[in-house]
């Protein structure tokens, strides 16, 4: 005859010895009655060894005890939480454990169970989860969620103390480019190298971040009141911007850095932030390549940057744009030979906001290419409708802001509305500035070819007040030059007339006309004429007017 209580409590063994849980069952007091091999696996102990202990003995972790010394299983009745097992050669495990009240029964005094797996994978994923949520992909910066929460760790220790917090944004200049002309894995590796000239540039517990994109932070902590801010930033851009050589490319970058204190500039990461993000702003305005320290006035400044930026979106919504157009006359035969196209904004709110303040902020609030867009097609079609009146055709200049100049969308634009509006390519003339070409990493070569394949001709405007390299102009497929105004004022004085000189010669020189803009008073108009300039326009001869009044202005000017 069978015992089926002894049956059962074999099988019941069998089962738990099976599990490939860690079970241990404990009395009252915390000491372990019942090991299963799991368990002795787990701990590096054998089970004899395991049975008799106190569960504490294998805790890397401290539990809280009662008076008596045994412990208090805080997570019982059900309760699961992460814990920390220790082995016999010191290590440690990281494990999940429950523990279950186990009631009295048949004699046998209450106690607990205590179920407990690995979870070291789990860990390692959850860190991993964690880095990869909080790191930057790239360069293994923090970015910015581990940047906010490490300033407000930072702005809370420097309140407790009278040392200064120092936030600093760094730029690269025209980054895009070299994305856009030698590819993106060029650009990854530069920021790589940025990275880590960074981080040896920094001190240990200096922290480096990646806001994204090309722009990296930099939080200096525990810096005494009496420190050389200043000369410490100019050393940070000649350390981390100096030439490097990606892939066989010597890339020579530049960059513009904003910088903000603690807590004069802000009390919380937010506000360093955003006020660090307008300096740096004022940075690239003022030409790129510079420090700027954010200074109450500028937070004006960038109100009204940004209501204007708002109302612009609007203007272009609603149609508050309009264009006029400058006639370009022939020296030497006095005709109407072209028009530049002239963007204006009469805001209803504003006023007449002038092109020199709507178009930085077209770029910068990323409206130009639809301004660009909505120039270029509306200025070829009135050219069609100017030249159906004159009975003759003319020339169309068109600026274009570097920004426009990304990618075929641009030369397809081009292509449509030459198309659309029924004139021929040879007639849209490009108006380029002359910064472009200095700051050339290939891709500006590229585009200017893509257009001349179209038929369409290139020119440099306000030429003379970059570095008027002709190193430049001979690398470039430039079929006109324009002259800036300010050299055409002030052409009486001997130095003004002696670039006004040297520019047309170089030009007729490489084959390019040039066009002398400005020109107001019969003097300027006689002295330019005398030195062979091509073509002049300016308010001697009109100022810009409307499509509709072009014809009359045009027929006006030319020799009865």
């Amino acid at each position: 005859m069978t015992d089926p209580g002894g049956e059962r409590s074999a099988l019941e063994r069998a089962i738990v010895d099976s599990i490939p849980f860690s079970i241990l069952a404990t009395d009252a007091s915390g000491r372990i009655r019942i090991a299963n091999p799991a368990a002795a696996a787990l701990v590096g102990r054998e089970q004899c060894e395991l049975v008799g202990r106190s569960l504490v003995e294998i805790d890397a972790a401290e539990r809280q005890r009662y008076p008596d010394g045994s412990p208090v299983l805080a997570h019982a009745g059900g309760d699961e939480a992460e814990w920390t097992y220790r082995r016999t050669d010191g290590s440690t495990v990281p494990v999940y454990e429950a523990i279950v009240p186990l009631a009295p029964e048949a004699g046998v005094a209450g106690g607990f169970l205590v179920v407990a797996f690995d979870i070291t994978h789990r860990l390692e994923d959850r860190r991993r989860f964690e880095h990869v949520a909080t790191h930057d992909s790239l360069t293994n910066l923090p970015n910015r969620s581990l940047l906010v929460r490490h300033l407000d760790q930072a702005v809370e220790r420097a309140e407790h103390s009278s040392l200064e917090l120092v936030l600093v944004l760094l730029d690269l200049d025209h980054f895009k480019r070299v994305n856009d002309s030698l590819g993106h894995h060029i650009g990854d590796e530069l920021l790589i190298v940025v990275a880590e000239r960074l981080l040896a540039w920094t001190r240990t517990d200096d922290l480096v971040a990646r806001l994204g994109g090309d722009e990296f932070v930099i939080v200096f902590e525990d810096l005494g009141n009496g420190a050389d801010l200043d000369r410490r930033l100019e050393e940070l851009l000649a350390a981390v911007l100096a030439p490097v050589v990606v892939h066989g490319y010597e890339l020579a970058v530049t960059g513009s850095v904003g910088a903000a204190r603690f807590p004069a500039d802000g009390r919380d990461p937010g506000t360093l932030l955003k006020h660090v993000d307008i300096a740096l702003y004022q940075a690239k305005a003022a030409g790129r390549n510079a420090i700027r320290w954010f200074e109450p006035p500028m937070l004006v400044e960038n109100n009204d940057r940004l209501a204007l930026s708002a109302a612009l979106r609007q203007a272009l919504d609603q149609d508050e744009l309009s264009l006029v157009y400058q006639p370009q006359v022939d020296l030497g035969t006095g005709e109407v030979v072209g028009v530049e196209a002239l963007a204006r904004w009469a805001s209803p709110s504003l006023g007449a906001v002038p092109p020199d303040r709507f178009i930085p902020v077209a770029e910068d609030g990323g409206m130009i290419a639809e301004l660009g867009a909505w120039v270029l097609t509306t200025a070829c079609t009135a050219l069609a409708e100017v030249q159906e009146q004159l009975g003759r055709p003319l020339r169309l200049a068109v600026n274009v802001s570097p920004r426009q100049m990304r990618g075929r969308a641009w030369l397809e634009e081009i292509a449509a509305a030459i198309e659309t509006a029924g004139i021929e390519p040879s007639q849209l003339e490009v108006e380029i500035t002359e910064g472009l070409l200095i700051e050339d990493h290939g891709d500006v070569v590229a585009m200017l070819q893509s257009l001349r394949s179209l038929g369409v001709s290139i020119a440099v405007d306000d030429f003379g007040r970059g570095y008027s390299s002709l190193a430049y102009l001979t690398r470039f497929p430039i079929d006109r030059i324009k002259i800036d105004r300010s050299f055409v004022r002030e052409i009486d004085t001997a130095e003004n007339a002696a670039i006004v000189d040297a520019i047309i010669v170089m030009a007729h020189a490489l084959g390019m006309t040039v066009v002398a803009e400005g020109v107001e008073t019969a003097e300027q108009e006689q002295y330019l004429r005398r030195r062979g300039c091509d073509e002049v326009q300016g308010y001697r001869y009109s100022p810009g007017v409307p499509a509709g009044s072009l014809g009359m202005v045009a027929r006006a000017l030319s020799p009865q």
